[in-house]
């Protein structure tokens, strides 16, 4: 990070462009969710001209960082990537107006459409349960099993299965580790994940978000997410959460969909992002108190007829 002073006529600049209530609330808004400009006129109830105007502001004094998706312009504030004096400045601007009521508005109407994206999710795992090891072989190789269980390790590990699906993961590791715990939002998927490890004694599933998990804080030497981060409307909660519940030193293992441009593969699966590169995925596991953070992408199975996949690992911080 630069943590240089801003010259002057720059910093009169940045604090200019931040002199305006609904940049402050853009600002607000894409600091914890990336968004589309249709998806901020629903929230701040304005008109699309507006919106862009002031977001074009914003990204040309460095504020914004933005993406295409398809046909649409993605954009986020990574407070990470703000130059120190910058980010000073938008702290003190935030602490000031957060608990403003057009902000609890807005925040109001972000959670909404959260929970209207975790909904499509949902949906598409109620409908695919029945099918979804075969399906998940179809579109990302047979070696997705071994990469998770070979990122793990010893025996006497009580090892979290975070978006656990039908239990295809935890009944292989129930005969490597001391303990499995699963954990998925899906009361369809846990069916099958409950009627797959019956009679498996050290297998305990929970139906729950991975965002809000019912374990104790450091109660886990490992933790896993196989293919659930782009399922995720805000990925880094979920990595936090995965650093809670692990031991110091504990380790977390998460592998999932390299960044691709196939929009019709991620509305069909009910995803939310369209993968992710690896040195995002690396800087999210630092974010969330991890260290030691490497992503590295996996070799295609030549049979695999979904995007490639990343394994990543981190150790949680002691």
């Amino acid at each position: 990070m630069n943590k240089a002073a801003l010259h002057p006529d720059k910093l009169v600049e940045m604090i200019a462009s931040l002199a305006d209530a609904t940049r402050l609330r853009l600002l607000r808004l894409l600091e914890q969710q990336e968004l589309g400009v249709a998806e901020l006129c629903e929230i701040v109830q304005m008109p699309q001209s507006t919106v862009s105007r002031h977001l074009k502001l914003l990204a040309d004094q460095n504020w914004l960082t933005n993406r295409r998706q398809a046909t649409a312009n993605l954009y986020r504030m990574v407070m990470d990537e703000l130059e120190e004096p910058a980010r000073k400045l938008w702290l003190l601007a935030r602490e000031q107006v957060a608990g403003g009521p057009t902000f609890r508005q807005d925040q109001l109407r972000l959670n909404r459409l959260l929970q209207d994206r975790r909904g499509d999710a949902q949906a598409f795992f109620a409908g695919a349960a029945e099918q979804w090891d075969k399906l998940r072989e179809q579109l990302y190789g047979p070696g997705l099993i071994p990469a998770v269980i070979g990122a793990l390790v010893p025996a006497h590990w009580v090892v979290v299965d975070l978006g656990c699906g039908t239990g295809q993961l935890a009944q292989q590791l129930a005969g490597v580790v001391k303990k499995v715990i699963g954990v998925d939002n899906s009361p369809a998927m846990l069916k099958a994940a409950k009627a797959r490890v019956r009679g498996v004694s050290n297998v305990e599933l929970h139906e729950a978000e991975v965002e809000n998990l019912p374990l104790a804080e450091e109660s886990c030497d490992a933790a896993m997410m196989a293919l659930i981060l782009t399922y995720l409307p805000q990925p880094q909660e979920a990595l936090a959460e995965m650093a809670r519940i692990l031991r110091p030193g504990g380790k977390a293992v998460v592998i999932d969909l390299l960044r691709h441009d196939r929009e019709d593969f991620r509305r069909q699966m009910g995803q939310q992002a369209m993968g992710f590169e690896p040195t995002e995925v690396e800087l999210l596991l630092r974010n969330a108190g991890m260290k030691e953070a490497k992503c590295q992408a996996l070799a295609p199975d030549p049979r695999a007829k979904g995007p490639a996949l990343f394994l990543a690992t981190a150790t949680k911080n002691p």
